[in-house]
């Protein structure tokens, strides 16, 4: 299997279905002018445009792995959209992702992933730990498992806590070969027993040059007035100097969510 980068669609907000309160954030099932439903990751939100390049870089390196996730489209959230709004905080929030913002396809009639009544194979489960442990994605636990059983096949969503490093300070990208320590809270560790093979395998499936491709698709607008004196592009270098680096030391996190399997089994 080869990845072929992903020409990804833009579509804008017709109509706000409803909130979809998750945590601290705030998502929303929106209709767009193709007439599809999305879940809507604000740019307006808490953890703001960061949380965006997280679920589009994470999401697209999982679907490059062949795991399953649902289309990620860019949304454009019109400035007079919010103004009937009764909720104040909705009203705020739209009010602040006025402009380019991301959504995921929504899967109707899809439910939750329950770790209890849905079995995951040991090669499925290895490569789901493998892709966490390498974007530093915090949020796939027991308690949050952000996988959803639809048609029958396991998705992947909600990557907007990866690389949670990138919150840290403008060190970060010198932790790219740090070890995932919490990737022993992650739900399916303990059926992850091929995470050596895996790593083979993903290695001949996500390249640097792959990386790249994904990289480029963020946006220049969530990369300005963030802060940060270095220019779009000079943002989106680092970011896949990081993953690159990353790939290229994956024993690591490899061994640690190796050794973490062992202490929880």
């Amino acid at each position: 299997m080869s990845y072929t980068q992903p020409e990804l669609r833009t579509v804008n907000v017709t109509r706000y279905a409803k909130p979809l309160r998750e945590g601290g954030s705030l998502p929303a099932l929106v209709e767009a002018d193709d007439e599809f439903l999305y879940v809507l990751k604000f740019r307006g939100a808490g953890q703001g445009a960061k949380a965006l390049i997280a679920e589009l870089v994470a999401g697209e390196i999982a679907r490059a792995l062949g795991l399953r996730i649902p289309e990620i489209v860019f949304v454009n959230l019109d400035e007079a959209f919010g103004r009937t709004e009764p909720d104040e905080e909705i009203q705020d929030l739209l009010r602040a992702s006025e402009g380019l913002n991301l959504g995921l396809h929504y899967l109707s009639g899809s439910i939750t992933f329950d770790p209890i009544l849905n079995e995951v194979d040991p090669h499925l489960a290895s490569k789901i730990v493998w892709l966490d442990a390498f974007v530093m994605n915090v949020d796939r636990t027991v308690r949050n498992t952000n996988m959803l059983m639809w048609h029958k096949e396991l998705w992947l969503i909600d990557h907007g806590a990866s690389l949670y490093v990138h919150h840290t300070g403008p060190t970060w990208p010198e932790q790219s070969r740090r070890p995932f320590a919490q990737i022993k809270d992650h739900v399916l560790l303990a059926q992850a027993t091929q995470l050596d093979a895996v790593n083979t395998e993903f290695h001949q499936l996500l390249t640097p040059d792959h990386i790249q491709q994904i990289v480029s698709l963020v946006p220049d607008e969530w990369l300005m007035n963030n802060g940060v004196s270095e220019s779009p592009s000079e943002q989106r270098a680092v970011y896949a100097q990081f993953l690159k680096d990353r790939l290229a030391a994956s024993e690591i996190f490899v061994n640690a969510a190796k050794d973490a399997r062992n202490a929880l089994v």
